[in-house]
């Protein structure tokens, strides 16, 4: 008689994560939900959403005029016969020199496609967790600027890249890190406009393409932000 073995599947590891101060100093640890940076990596999943969202902001500009709208006469140039040339119906013909235009770019094209919610939602959580493995997620606890200043969001950004040993945060030129703060704040937001290669954004508006460019993410108050993404994979 065949003994049944009992398999015992291991628990997956704790992603223990410190959280920093706007110094750069570290204040305390957290640990990543599973849930919500312990996903599967799908690049097919990732690479079929972020191309639809860039399909989606594509401005379609490029237009031609075909031979019912470039201006001229609908007047017969010639007779049909007799007069040894080509037969020929009007100028704007699009074989004639500023007639219309055949199989041109047309701005009433619609480019835009249609992304599932729950794709959208599988893909954001499929690429944090691919950055929170590639140790590209930092956690701040909180960004408290007393006004609008430049100066003080390069010394946190500066610090912060000593404290999380991630120089690509004053080194990257461009895309070099997504902040995701927990809520609207103007003067934070004021404080990072001028920076090419660091943008802002609400932690619940979060969306695969912004992340996915970005180089880091820097998540603003990591419990509040941690509830806002549960809140939203709950409701895929």
């Amino acid at each position: 008689m065949a003994t049944e073995k009992n398999i015992t599947k291991k628990a997956a590891p704790s992603l223990e994560m410190p959280v920093y101060s706007m110094d750069g100093a570290k204040v305390g640890t957290t640990t990543l939900p599973e849930n919500l940076f312990g996903v599967a990596w799908r690049p097919d999943l990732v690479h079929q959403v972020t191309t639809a969202m860039q399909a989606n902001l594509r401005q379609n500009r490029a237009h031609t005029k075909d031979r019912s709208e470039v201006s001229g006469s609908n007047k017969k140039p010639w007779k049909q016969k007799g007069t040894g040339q080509a037969r020929v119906g009007q100028k704007r013909s699009p074989i004639w020199r500023h007639g219309g235009i055949t199989f041109g770019p047309r701005n009433d094209r619609d480019y835009s496609e249609k992304i599932n919610r729950k794709m959208r939602v599988g893909a954001l959580l499929s690429i944090l967790s691919k950055k929170a493995k590639d140790g590209e997620i930092i956690l701040v606890d909180k960004f408290a600027f007393a006004e609008p200043k430049t100066a003080t969001a390069k010394t946190a950004l500066k610090k912060l890249a000593e404290g999380a040993a991630a120089e690509a945060l004053v080194s990257k030129k461009k895309n070099a890190a997504l902040l995701a703060l927990a809520a609207y704040d103007t003067n934070a937001i004021k404080s990072f406009a001028n920076f090419g290669n660091v943008s802002t954004e609400e932690i619940r508006n979060l969306n695969p393409l912004a992340v996915m460019t970005a180089k880091y993410l820097i998540i603003e108050k990591p419990e509040e932000a941690f509830e806002s993404l549960r809140s939203r994979a709950a409701a895929k």
